[in-house]
């Protein structure tokens, strides 16, 4: 692909990325290839708050600019809402962006890029509902055989980026290490379960997660560990583990899932955490496409059964049988080659580092 001629070396860029946690998992690589390119750069990322733990204090990101997606959404029928959004607007367009990149690919993220009035705003040219209207370059991508973060790859190339290497770096604190001390004490050898989704058609029935706690407590020497969000704590009530649901924030999720000596989860964004950390993991897919949206480069951690209504990506579902009819002995024995075959030790990645000036 011929790099885009650009006017000049961009002075401040703008990533736009704001949700869900997955996704920002898999932009993460791209604040080094960015900063590679363009060292002496102002990078900025919009992000949702629920996902801004990811970001605030990375070290190679100068600022997180938080959007409120679901108060200024109202702006199309709330006049205080699009009132906020117009001052948002006007605050993007004072920072002075040369450089936009959009990695979201749908209007409002669209619509957001060009507010900037950035010179240069780049995004997928088969962006979702229009959005590619507002962008001054479009980078041609295969939405169906290509992982997401080989699609913003595609996006960085366009603009002269390398790819590699890929780093995921997540900023954490002491604090952080520290409340995660706490709520470990002496457990010793442990093992997280994650068995909370944002779609119910992607969950493993929670019965399954259940009955894998003896057998990774007797056969593997791992005390069975539950956590996520304040909604998975009604799933950790059936599970007989020791329940942090509800107790961390993202950075110390981080934390935990990096001291993890196996991972059993959900399509869901903690599972991307802990693919990026490299932990030892195994991941269940029932409606989505692992090719598309699975932990990048460990599709050996993947399991799904092949039947012909699988990939669906329904958020509804009569049977669920692509995850009802997945037994618990194939993820002991995915554990048990995970456990022997991936490395033990921790990634340095989940370390934070001074931030840049």
């Amino acid at each position: 692909m011929t790099p885009i001629a650009l006017p000049s070396p961009p002075q401040r860029i703008l990533i736009v990325k704001p949700s869900s946690i997955g996704d920002v998992v898999h932009a993460l690589p791209i604040l080094g290839l960015l900063r590679k390119k363009w060292p002496a750069a102002h990078i900025s990322w919009l992000v949702t708050p629920a996902c801004a733990g990811l970001l605030d204090g990375h070290p190679l990101l100068n600022e997180t600019i938080r959007f409120e997606r679901r108060k200024l959404a109202a702006g199309w029928w709330n006049p205080k809402a699009a009132a906020s959004f117009f001052r948002f607007a006007a605050e993007l367009r004072r920072k002075q962006f040369d450089l936009v990149i959009d990695l979201q690919g749908l209007f409002r993220s669209g619509l957001i890029a060009w507010q900037t009035r950035a010179p240069v705003r780049i995004g997928f040219a088969n962006a979702r509902e229009l959005a590619w209207m507002f962008y001054t370059h479009r980078v041609p991508i295969d939405t169906m055989e290509q992982h997401a973060l080989d699609r913003y790859l595609e996006v960085l190339e366009a603009l002269g980026c390398e790819r590699e290497p890929l780093e995921f770096v997540f900023p954490t604190s002491d604090d952080d290490h520290r409340h995660v001390d706490e709520l470990l004490g002496d457990i010793g050898p442990f093992a997280v379960l994650l068995p909370g989704t944002n779609w119910p058609t992607k969950r493993w029935p929670v019965e399954h997660f259940a009955d894998l706690v003896k057998p990774l407590r007797e056969r593997f020497g791992l005390r069975a560990v539950v956590a996520g969000g304040p909604e998975t704590q009604e799933l950790a009530r059936r599970i007989d583990g020791v329940d942090l649901t509800g107790k961390t924030n993202l950075r110390q999720l981080v934390v935990l899932l990096d001291r993890a000596g196996l991972v059993v989860a959900n399509d869901s964004g903690p599972m991307h955490i802990a693919a990026a950390l490299g932990r030892p993991l195994v991941t269940v897919f029932g409606p989505t496409n692992p090719v598309r949206t699975g932990p990048y480069s460990r599709d050996e951690s993947v399991l799904r059964l092949d039947i012909p209504c699988s990939p669906c990506y329904s958020r509804s579902c009569s049977h669920q049988s692509c995850l009802k009819w997945l037994d618990v002995q194939p993820v002991i024995d995915a554990a048990a080659r995970q456990l022997t075959e991936w490395p033990a030790t921790g990634s340095p990645a989940a370390t934070a580092s001074p931030r840049p000036t």
